[in-house]
């Protein structure tokens, strides 16, 4: 066996002497032979006609050319293995620093996110909620964030999800929907009529006692059926903790009695004692239960076309431009809801202002009160349960340092505490501290639900959420995975 010369070519100028030799070993023993002989001249003939080949026609790996036989030197297609023995491809070994590819490290990172979803748009809303935009997606290689979810919907495989439950029957549908209809109707139906029926008793016996326990048992009646309406259908809070529930619970009932007996305790701190009047708190309590039912409803259609909207949105601005008309019109058709039940409570509730009375300043704190209620409860049904819960603790604070101030205005040499309120319901009426306390919380929450709820994260479904609740502790900044 011959050993491989130091060349990296098929011919080696010391065996010009020798004659070629071929991949089959080494040529038959011919006899001596002269410089000058024969043999010598047929050799450096042969040697000298391989060497002006051209290049296209250099023999690699002993396959003969041209009928010139060749030693076997193995070529090598590694660069590594041909600079260990030719020197050949230094600087190839060490390829190019950088992301071979990016979107692996965007997948470690969601991968619980992308593997519960069950379409690009859960994905879709989930990196929105986590900050990345369309310019970040850029980044990754893609010209939006839909199109980046797409990918990583195809590349995640899905968790194991348990079975869905079975379909109900085609003709329980329209009677699931009717019972949620009169459900939402239930709350202000049973109000209704608890205040007409007792006010009316009051004024023919001339006894309230009759009245009292009649409202009072009415007003169980009513919570209970606001507890049914909350707990099932678009006004329900998934996944909200005990914590938050007994929040929302007392400030909407600090609310709720402030609406009923605030402006009776106001006017007596402030000009002393005076006689309840039940007209005013019953008319108020008709149409916070009466607005039960168009909450429920612009709820449930604002929800129901804004994922109708993310489903055929292509981009985060499209969708965003296309839910702001909707939550636009969703506002106007409460307040325009609001409206038509100030008139049914006026006429549903005995000593209430005429039906063709102007708007009095009790009726614009109640109705504050409404819209207040209204988009508090909208943020929390979305995931913004913070803001919603701020925005009910705001009005409360001001209602009770309104309460406050008039009370330490009676102690001894505390008079000016009270001179703001006192000004304010001398020349706006006792409502116009919760009008004003109502009123203000409700436009920050409407300019605040105005930018989180046009947003694909706020209707994303339950990995957005998730992604959202992460979100609220602390935003994290995603950027493209660097090779080592």
């Amino acid at each position: 066996m011959t050993t491989p010369s130091r060349w990296n070519g098929p011919f080696d100028p010391a065996s010009a002497d020798r004659g070629p030799a071929s991949d089959s070993g080494p040529a038959p023993d011919r006899g001596p032979a002269s410089d000058s002989g024969p043999a010598s001249d047929r050799g450096l003939a042969a040697l000298s006609g391989a060497a002006r080949l051209p290049v296209s026609r250099v023999p690699v790996s002993g396959v003969p050319v041209s009928g010139v036989p060749v030693s076997g030197v193995p070529v090598s297609r590694r660069p590594d293995e041909a600079s260990a023995r030719t020197g050949a491809g230094k600087g190839q070994v060490k390829g190019r620093r950088g992301p071979a590819d990016p979107v692996r490290a965007l997948m470690h990172r969601h991968h619980d996110l992308c593997a519960r979803a069950v379409d690009p748009l859960e994905i879709a809303a989930g990196l929105e909620a986590h900050g990345v935009t369309d310019r970040t997606a850029a980044r990754f290689r893609h010209r939006d964030v839909f199109s980046l979810a797409e990918e990583l919907y195809a590349r995640v495989p899905r968790a194991e999800e348990p079975a869905p439950p079975a379909a109900p029957a085609p003709g329980r549908a329209p009677g699931v929907r009717m019972t949620l209809a009169a459900l939402w109707l239930l709350p202000g139906a049973l109000c209704a009529a608890t205040a007409s029926v007792a006010l009316r008793v009051d004024a023919i016996r001339k006894d309230t006692t009759v009245g009292l326990a009649l409202g009072a048992g009415g007003a169980v009646l009513t919570l209970i059926a606001l507890w049914l309406c909350l707990r099932r259908g678009p006004l329900r809070v998934p996944g909200s903790g005990r914590g938050s529930r007994i929040a929302h619970a007392l400030g909407a009932g600090w609310l709720l009695g402030y609406a009923a007996a605030g402006n009776w305790l106001l006017t007596g701190l402030l000009d002393g004692r005076r006689p309840y009047d039940a007209a005013p708190a019953a008319e108020a309590a008709v149409l916070l239960a009466l607005a039960a039912a168009p909450a429920a409803w612009c709820a449930r259609w604002f929800a129901f076309r804004a994922r109708r909207r993310l489903a055929v949105s292509r981009g985060l601005e499209e969708f965003a431009a296309g839910v702001r008309p909707l939550f636009a019109g969703v506002v106007t058709a409460f307040l325009s809801a609001l409206a038509a039940l100030v008139l049914a409570a006026r006429i549903t509730v005995p000593g209430s202002p005429p039906a063709a009375a102007p708007l009095s300043t009790a009726e614009a704190a109640v109705v504050a009160l409404c819209g207040l209620l209204f988009l508090a409860r909208l943020l929390a049904v979305h995931g913004f349960r913070r803001a919603a819960l701020g925005g009910i603790a705001v009005a409360c604070a001001v209602q009770a340092v309104a309460l406050a101030t008039a009370a330490a205005a009676r102690l001894p040499g505390a008079a000016p505490l009270g001179e703001p309120v006192a000004r304010l319901t001398a020349t706006q009426g006792v409502a116009a501290a919760p009008a004003a306390a109502c009123g203000a919380a409700a436009l920050v929450l409407l300019i605040h639900a105005f930018g989180v709820l046009c947003r694909a994260s706020a209707h994303g479904g339950p990995g957005a959420r998730t992604a959202r609740a992460a979100h609220d502790i602390r935003t994290t900044r995603t950027a493209p995975d660097r090779a080592p």
